[in-house]
């Protein structure tokens, strides 16, 4: 007898092939068997008129330590997203090994009343196991951590022999169970490393068979020449290339990614295994700070926070010149803060710079330096600087995958506080009802496979991404008429339309829409980890 028996379903199996008709049936947490099935079971669920396809694969996560705070991941997981690649844009939960990374770490353990402790990324990937989560867990190691581990915070060129140890450190992290290596080369320390320094480091991934992930140096101004640089790393160091998020951001440099586009298909034509990721809205996200030189940022939050007091006037004039980076300016009134840390700016969130110096008599860039120096850094935007004839032309490239580049949220509690991108709630359910359905961007087929055997392929994962027998039972049951995001810019905490089921290995975490409270997800460890 099988556990469970899904009936009458069109199939979308992952490999982007077209959908078909037949049952599935689940045993011990795998697929046991498709086809013609008269088998019994347990329990039977009638499919017909809805699909079922492979759980959606999240490659571009940020959730990393807070499935120790809450394992539900509900943002993730009613969106159809079973697996969450973690540690991305350079920063991971571990290796935390510096005085800077142990302070941070011990002031989060407190606030949040966690026990458990870690150094090294097996022993972050350890404590995790011992706790019951929703979905499942992968990770990246992050440049950052590395760098300032060996390094410290401080704008220099590493030595040859701190450059050795930062790749002992990433040896380390692979054998325990790392899946590759991240960079966030706009965010310090990660920006003060040259390419020869992230090459030299990306060659010990070659040696595991892992790959690096890059959100690159610039997606503004010098997005060709950031992309340039990915492609030196990945052709230096033998690896595959995943480039985080990728997008052209501010007016002038719209439509410049049919150009990094062809640059990236004349590589994989070539043989070189790079590739990017997305996510389905033309507004991104990330802490305020990002829009201050990286000079600024030398020695750390405490040396940044005293350049805000004691060198505004340079700061002033940068903020108001500044066209470049991820977070180039075009008019204040597009960049929206989404969440601050104290009650005092709780009124700002989901307002614009703009009319936050409206209302405060003062200037952008004057609210700007005023926040983040009374939130010590803490604030977080929301920057609507792309267009969505990009978003189209990205999402229509064959080597496109989905990734939120977001971290988990709830609907209540804790985890739903400010007001964060919609991305977090619904990036997958957005590409299949707006891009699929409303806007015929791409076809469902291949949207699915963007969402599961594409980023299985890339991660490694065997026995993931695609509904054949043997394979673990990772699946979403969706109505292709109804799956829509309802999250919005204004009320980004809520929950997609048209989900039915989700299965993380063979157990249903979601039913109508609706979470079990099962926790079957899995910390995933690279092929070959020593645990």
């Amino acid at each position: 007898m099988f556990d469970f028996l899904i009936k009458n379903a069109t199939v979308l199996d992952g490999s982007g092939g077209e959908r078909f008709t037949a049952d599935i049936a689940v045993k011990d947490g795998k697929i046991a068997a498709m086809g013609d099935i008269s088998d019994s079971a347990a329990r039977t669920i009638d499919a017909a008129g809805l699909c079922v396809s492979p759980g959606f694969i999240d490659i571009h996560s940020h959730t990393d330590s807070i499935l120790f705070v809450d394992g539900f991941a509900e943002s993730k997981i009613t969106q159809g997203v079973t697996t969450e690649l973690c540690g991305n844009c350079g920063f991971s939960a571990a290796p935390c090994l510096d005085e800077s990374g142990r302070a941070e770490l011990e002031s989060w353990r407190r606030k949040n009343g966690i026990e458990d402790d870690w150094h090294s990324l097996g022993e972050m990937l350890s404590a995790l196991e011992k706790r019951p989560i929703a979905v499942n867990f992968a990770t990246l190691a992050g440049h950052a951590n590395l760098r300032s581990a060996v390094v410290g915070l401080v704008e220099r060129e590493a030595s040859p022999y701190e450059i050795e140890r930062m790749r002992m450190l990433l040896r380390a992290a692979m054998e325990q169970g790392a899946f590759g290596l991240s960079s966030g080369l706009i965010y310090p320390p990660s920006c003060y490393a040259d390419t020869s320094e992230l090459t030299e480091l990306a060659k010990v991934i070659a040696d595991f068979g892992g790959f690096y992930s890059t959100h690159m140096r610039d997606e503004g101004d010098d997005l060709i020449e950031a992309v340039e640089e990915a492609i030196s790393v990945g052709r230096g160091s033998g690896v595959g290339v995943q480039i985080s998020h990728h997008k052209a951001c501010g007016r002038p440099n719209w439509g410049r990614v049919k150009t990094t586009l062809a640059m990236i298909d004349e590589c994989r034509q070539s043989g070189m295994d790079i590739s990017v990721d997305q996510y389905p809205y033309i507004a991104s996200a990330t802490s305020l700070s990002a829009m201050l030189p990286q000079w600024a940022f030398d020695g750390g939050d405490d040396a940044l926070l005293d350049r805000i007091r004691n060198r505004r006037r340079e700061l002033l004039e940068f903020l108001s010149s500044n066209t470049s980076g991820e977070c180039n300016k075009d008019e204040w009134k597009n960049v929206l803060i989404s969440s601050v840390c104290s009650e005092n700016n709780r009124a700002c969130e989901g307002m614009s710079i703009e009319d936050i110096a409206m209302r405060r008599g003062s200037r952008p860039e004057e609210v700007v330096l005023d926040l983040l120096a009374q939130e010590h850094l803490g604030v977080s935007m929301v920057h609507f600087s792309q267009c969505e004839e990009d978003v189209e032309t990205v999402m229509r490239s064959g080597f496109a995958m989905v990734g939120s580049d977001a971290s988990a949220r709830r609907i209540s509690g804790r985890l739903s506080q400010g007001k964060p991108h919609p991305r977090a709630f619904g990036t997958f359910s957005r590409i299949l009802g707006r891009y699929v359905r409303e806007r015929g961007v791409i076809g469902l087929e291949t949207a699915v496979q963007k969402m599961t055997s594409a980023p299985a392929r890339k991660m490694g994962l065997m026995d993931r991404g695609l509904l054949k027998d043997g394979n673990w039972a990772d699946m979403v049951v969706f109505d292709p008429n109804e799956i829509s995001d309802a999250a919005t810019y204004e009320n980004p905490h809520q929950i997609s339309r048209g989900i039915r089921f989700v299965f993380v290995n063979g157990r249903p975490a979601v039913e109508d829409g609706v979470m079990t409270g099962e926790m079957a997800g899995q910390v995933l460890r690279f092929p070959g980890a020593v645990k």
